[in-house]
């Protein structure tokens, strides 16, 4: 026992070494949403400084965690009306700043790779945006320009519902992918530096993003379908390809993207409850009452940080140990993974990497070193594709 507890001890002490050395990006996380619900965006109405048990992330836990950059999510709902998603990303953004604002001795604005770095050795958290959905942009490339030039380093095309131009992968096919105006936005995207994050998509919009890009593409909180059978993971033909293409895959935390019993669970229990809304003999309330019984006697399945570094065994198998991050979604989830708690647990799947095997060099790669040759490889394409226009 004395062992057990000795070696673990080991094994945190060599984690947070390896943080010390390379910032750990995380590529995604909903803090913002979480501050837009519970306070109305009024960033002094919850004071992040200490601990807050009702979120995922706080300051100290931040630094206890070892994280050195952050995509902040600037995530808003489909279902506001569409006149209202371009504003309430605006005020997303806002709120990013407003919290970078409010705590300059922990975060800093970072708009590349550079400014990542620079970040870090000076001890704070770079703090970097990602727009979830292209709604966000409401079908107008120069409004995504404009995003770009307030600080949104990433989009991600869809969020759980398709745009006009882009299908996702939990709504029915439209375009089939990418629709000819879709990959115009993946081109103005790649000349503007902004990463194509393929997290939410469609497989087919995978594919004709990947036909599409001049440049390496993210996940930012996905994990691998051939691990998970859910559709927000990458299936292997996908993984693949993200060797050629030199992007990243920011495995996700998200108990029903990790775990196969959690979505075993999930597809029984939705069984469950529609075989009991059809029994002819049960009114709506009693067909309710009937489901929450079911619901008490089967609680869910634990997903576990084991398994979660079984999808980045699995992505370094496919594709190469060079195209792996870690995108946790973090405060946009209601339920976490044994052992991912919140974001003061980063050093124990560091810890996890460490007991099987993986090289210092390889944990770095995953750790942060992967997401920024990816910032700079996009950076440098847009300078290229920017030149040559």
């Amino acid at each position: 026992m004395n062992n057990g507890l000795e070696n673990d001890k080991v094994l945190s002490e060599r984690a947070m070494e390896l943080h010390g050395q390379v910032p750990l990006i995380d590529g995604h996380n909903d803090l913002p949403w979480r501050y837009r619900r519970m306070t109305n965006r009024a960033i002094s109405a919850m004071d992040i400084s200490g601990h807050q048990p009702q979120l995922h992330t706080d300051i100290p836990r931040l630094r206890q965690g070892g994280i050195g950059g952050q995509f902040w999510s600037v995530f808003v709902p489909t279902s506001l009306d569409s006149s209202q998603h371009v504003s309430a990303t605006m005020e997303q953004i806002d709120l990013v700043y407003n919290l970078i604002e409010r705590y300059p001795e922990t975060f800093q604005l970072a708009l590349d790779a550079d400014q990542v770095e620079t970040a870090f050795r000076q001890g704070k958290i770079a703090s970097m945006i990602g727009m979830e959905g292209g709604h966000s942009i409401n079908n107008s490339l120069a409004t995504l320009r404009m995003f770009h030039r307030l600080g949104a380093r990433y989009m991600t095309l869809t969020h759980s519902q398709n745009v006009p131009w882009a299908d996702s992968c939990t709504d029915e096919p439209m375009s089939y992918g990418l629709s000819e105006f879709g990959r115009e936005v993946v081109r103005e995207m790649n000349r503007l530096g902004m990463l194509v994050d393929l997290s939410h998509v469609s497989p087919d919009t995978m594919r004709d993003a990947l036909d599409t890009v001049k440049a390496p593409v993210i996940f930012s909180h996905s994990s691998a379908r051939a691990v998970a059978d859910h559709p927000r993971n990458v299936p292997d033909d996908v993984l693949e390809r993200i060797a050629g293409n030199g992007g990243a895959v920011m495995v996700s935390f998200v108990p029903s993207f990790v775990s196969q019993e959690v979505i075993d669970y999930y597809q029984y229990r939705d069984s469950e409850r529609k075989r009991l809304e059809s029994i002819a003999e049960m009114n709506e309330d009693q067909a309710g009452r009937a489901f929450q019984k079911w619901d008490d006697s089967n609680p869910t399945p634990d997903a576990t940080l084991s398994q979660v570094v079984d999808h980045i065994d699995h992505i370094r198998d496919v594709a190469g140990v060079e195209h792996i991050g870690i995108g946790s979604d973090f405060d946009g989830i209601d339920s976490v993974p044994i052992g991912l708690e919140d974001v003061s647990n980063y050093p124990a799947l560091t810890a996890e990497l460490i007991s099987r095997e993986y090289s210092d060099a390889d944990i770095l790669n995953i750790l942060g070193r992967n997401v920024l040759r990816v910032m700079r490889k996009v950076d440098d394409t847009a300078q290229r594709i920017q030149l040559d226009r």
